[in-house]
């Protein structure tokens, strides 16, 4: 998997990536902090806010960047990003007002709301081949993995030496060194297209596009099931630690690190895997495997709340909680080859951008939902409405991307003639070349 290290374009950028991870991860625990120091005992409520903001500005920033992206010079674009953030960062430390934070917190998700989804569709300019492009799918997914890991662990040790405020100076140098590696390589810059239409053309192109192609339909409603999943953990890992097994932080840390561990350990196998078998054979088995387990947690919930609690619940939650960082990863690593194989390099800015605010509209579902209704409801009925939506969105990605058309999108071939053998549904000796919103693409 390391071989693709061997492209110095692809080295810096992967470092690039790596650095900025760990400046935002620290950036989050420094924001809490804030936080608890501007609004005391509200802060939850205020990093709710921001949380929300946050999905709002990749929902809605993305697809308007996506659908302009392609005009401008990539790796300027990119390093202007980083520059914003880091300056957004720089700024943190000096807010005392709760409407300041969600300004900059605004500003700084829509730059990164910006920056990803671009960056992401850079790199199968860079590495063209699929195995290789296959392999630095896991490695970004290792990166955001390692980022969950580390960046915690890194704040803590550097909280015991200095203040917090502190800590959003690594974030601005992280967001720097970024922008120097993106300047150190030559970044490919596709051929533009022409482009018709007014800005509403232009800004929902991708997501038009992402919409006419079945895998990605399908994609889309497996985005649904990884977010129903996800959000059990993310929200209500603490509950269920702390507040039925009475366990520490230290705990909560435990339990959180296994689903990152299980993610990690997919994403290691994923390439051989990925060789052998199409992304639909692993990613729907994934996908149902964790509304399996989804079923078991609230089995294991269940016997938490109970008392005396059996001593078996805390090491099967560890192993569900493992299963599901597995299934996340199998799910969500081979999803840049559907996006990949679903545009040419002009358009795939545009697609990228498209399953970047499609898929974080998901969490923008699930988050709320396993927040309130945990808290409404309980955990168990919580878990359970989960593991239906993670089901249902199984059972969509099997209705809209079946197994016999995985790679055909409705189509129109306006330069051949009405009696062409293709048109008339017989073999053409040819590759399958098809045209969506003027976009030529052509599959092996």
């Amino acid at each position: 998997m390391l071989s693709v290290l061997a492209n110095r374009t692809y080295r810096h950028l992967l470092a690039a990536q790596v650095i900025a991870l760990i400046g935002t991860g620290m950036m989050t625990v420094a924001l809490g902090l804030l936080a608890y120091k501007i609004a005391g005992d509200k802060a939850g409520a205020v990093l709710g806010t921001a949380l929300a903001i946050k999905m709002i500005a990749y929902v809605g920033v993305a697809p308007v960047v996506g659908g302009f992206a392609n005009f401008l010079p990539r790796r300027a674009f990119l390093v202007s990003m980083d520059i914003t953030r880091a300056a957004v960062a720089l700024a943190l430390p000096f807010v005392d007002q709760v409407w300041q934070v969600y300004v900059l917190i605004f500003v700084l998700q829509s730059a990164s709301a910006a920056f990803t989804p671009t960056f992401q569709a850079t790199i199968p300019d860079v590495l063209p081949r699929e195995s290789e492009y296959t392999r630095a799918l896991s490695l970004s997914r290792l990166a955001y993995d390692m980022e969950s890991l580390l960046s915690p662990m890194l704040a803590a040790v550097l909280l015991t030496i200095i203040t917090f405020n502190w800590l959003f100076l690594g974030t601005v140098v992280g967001f720097f060194c970024s922008a120097a590696l993106v300047l150190s390589v030559t970044i490919p810059q596709p051929q533009t297209t022409e482009r018709k239409g007014g800005i509403y053309e232009n800004t929902t192109r991708g997501i038009r596009i992402y919409l006419a192609a079945p895998c990605l339909r399908g994609l889309l409603a497996l985005n649904l099931s990884v977010a129903a999943a996800g959000a059990m953990v993310i929200v209500n890992t603490v509950i269920i630690v702390r507040g039925l097994l009475s366990g520490t932080d230290t705990d909560v840390a435990i339990a959180l690190a296994c689903f990152g561990g299980g993610s990690m350990a997919a994403a290691l196998m994923l390439p051989r895997l990925l060789d052998r078998f199409s992304d639909r054979a692993v990613m729907l088995p994934a996908a149902t495997a964790l509304g399996i387990t989804l079923l078991g947690s609230a089995a294991i919930v269940s016997a938490a709340d109970s008392r005396p609690a059996s001593n078996l619940v805390w090491p099967a939650l560890l192993l569900a909680w493992t299963l599901l960082g597995i299934g996340y990863s199998a799910v969500m690593t081979p999803s840049g080859r559907l996006l990949r194989r679903s545009a040419q390099p002009a358009g795939r800015p545009a697609v990228f951008a498209a399953q970047f605010a499609l898929s974080h509209a998901c969490w923008l579902v699930t988050y709320p939902l396993a927040g309130w209704l945990g808290s409404s409801a309980g955990v168990v009925p919580t878990t359970l409405v989960l593991a239906a939506i993670t089901f249902g969105g199984v059972l969509l990605a099997c209705r809209f991307w079946p197994a016999t058309h995985s790679d055909v999108v409705p189509h129109r071939h306006p330069e051949l003639p009405s009696d062409h053998p293709h048109l008339r549904g017989e073999p053409s000796g040819h590759a399958h070349v098809y045209v969506i919103d003027n976009l030529h693409h052509q599959w092996p």
